[in-house]
């Protein structure tokens, strides 16, 4: 049986995880129909980084450890360390890239696959190490550096964006094969892929989006959930806006309180609704300075599995971000949870491939300027599309399903690194 090492700078419990990363361990898990030849299933080992790992969570861990190993995937976790940020980072590094080396000592892996940049690095370092050299593929998710400065964490082109710049260029070079989120990231790093799958040097490429576990999630019944969670928050027949993830960073949350406002004056009764885990002062005094009182808005964390009671109970879903090189590697993952509750989406225009996603399909509008006059220009477009519930599940699941899209592309570049 062939086998992966999947490294993750993230810890399991965090909803990206739960989301973007086991369900697509567990579509490599599966055997292939019909194919006597066939790789799969992976034998598929998953380490992690742990920002809380005591005494209080051994029997949670183990809970977990046992049900991930019912399912045919083997976890194992090192703690994660926050500050100060580049040593902690350079100490995950080494502790990460000698667990790699021994995990395959025991296992001798096929493949270490790598979601984004730390990941890597800990592949490429244990892999010098080893007489017998496992494929990286180099799973990219983003450009983490210039991601990192449109963040505001390190300077434009300061020594630790051009430290990090050396050693992405290094690991393009080590890799053996790339997963992208984003044909607009394609057309940058390997645009002669687009008609062959592989790149200059003959290394296979696949263009993954953020996909939906349709079979797990928003399987549920709309009307239902609509009502209840409706009247859990008192809605009635409000109409909700909703922001899912993080705020600030990256995130406009100005604009967004904008966009919020310009609604508000078409309609006095929106209600904002922020699913976060971020500080809520980031935008509740926005909201207040532009005439949201207490009753007008709810923002707060919600578990992973109300997500969707909470997206079904909603009318609009917002994607509001920095538009710049880095987002063009972007694939929000917000953008199919929308869509599969059959929101219609307001995103700014520049950020991976949501323009195409959303003229083409016809499942929401671009803001094309952060502006008075862009505002309700937007709003205008949602309300001229009318009813498009069908449409955008239809696009979520045609455009993001994690069997049929996922699932399949990742079993696909598998089997070009190891057949």
């Amino acid at each position: 049986m062939a086998t992966t090492l999947y490294i993750c700078y993230f810890g399991m419990r965090e909803p990206l995880v739960q989301t973007q990363v086991l369900p697509y361990l567990r579509e490599l898990r599966k055997s292939e129909k019909g194919e006597a030849d066939s790789i799969f299933p992976i034998g598929v080992s998953l380490l992690t980084f742990e920002p809380s790992w005591g005494a209080q969570d051994v029997a949670e861990f183990a809970a977990i450890r046992e049900k991930l190993s019912a399912e045919g995937i083997e976890w194992e976790w090192l703690p994660y360390h926050k500050r100060p940020s580049a040593i902690a980072t350079a100490w995950d590094i080494l502790r990460g890239t000698i667990r790699v080396w021994r995990m395959d000592r025991r296992e001798a892996y096929d493949v270490f696959h790598c979601r984004s940049h730390v990941p890597a690095v800990m592949a490429a370092a244990a892999r010098k190490l080893m007489r017998r050299k496992p494929k990286i593929l180099f799973d990219i998710r983003g450009f983490f550096p210039e991601e990192s400065v449109d963040a505001g964490i390190w300077p434009e082109n300061g020594a630790i964006f051009r430290a990090a710049k050396c050693v992405e260029r290094g690991l393009m070079k080590e890799s053996d094969g790339f997963v992208v989120l984003t044909e607009k990231a394609r057309e940058i790093l390997f645009p002669e892929s687009a008609p062959t799958g592989f790149d200059k040097r003959g290394r296979p490429v696949e263009v993954i989006p953020c996909c939906v576990d349709f079979d797990r999630r928003f399987s549920g019944d709309p009307v239902g959930e609509r009502a209840r969670v409706r009247e859990e928050l008192g809605l009635k027949d409000r109409q909700v806006i909703v922001h899912v993830g993080s705020l600030g960073g990256s995130y406009l949350s100005a604009e967004i309180a904008d966009l919020m406002a310009a609604a508000r004056l078409r309609r006095p009764d929106v209600f904002c609704l922020f699913l976060t885990q971020s500080d809520p002062g980031i935008i509740e005094p926005l909201l207040i300075e532009r005439g949201f009182s207490k009753g007008d808005y709810f923002i707060g964390r919600v578990p992973p599995t109300d997500i969707e009671g909470y997206l079904y109970a909603s009318d609009i879903g917002l994607s509001i971000l920095k538009a710049t090189f880095g987002t063009q590697s972007r694939s929000p993952t917000k953008i199919p949870e929308y869509l599969a509750c059959g929101l219609p989406i307001i995103a700014n225009a520049g950020v991976g491939d949501v323009d195409k996603l959303i003229t083409e399909n016809g499942v929401g509008a671009l803001l094309m300027e952060f502006s008075p006059e862009g505002y309700p220009e937007a709003h205008n477009a949602i309300e001229r599309l009318g009813d498009v519930s069908d449409v955008c599940r239809e696009t979520a699941a045609r455009e993001f399903g994690l069997e049929s899209v996922g699932g399949q592309r990742y079993r696909s570049i598998y089997s070009k690194l190891i057949r």
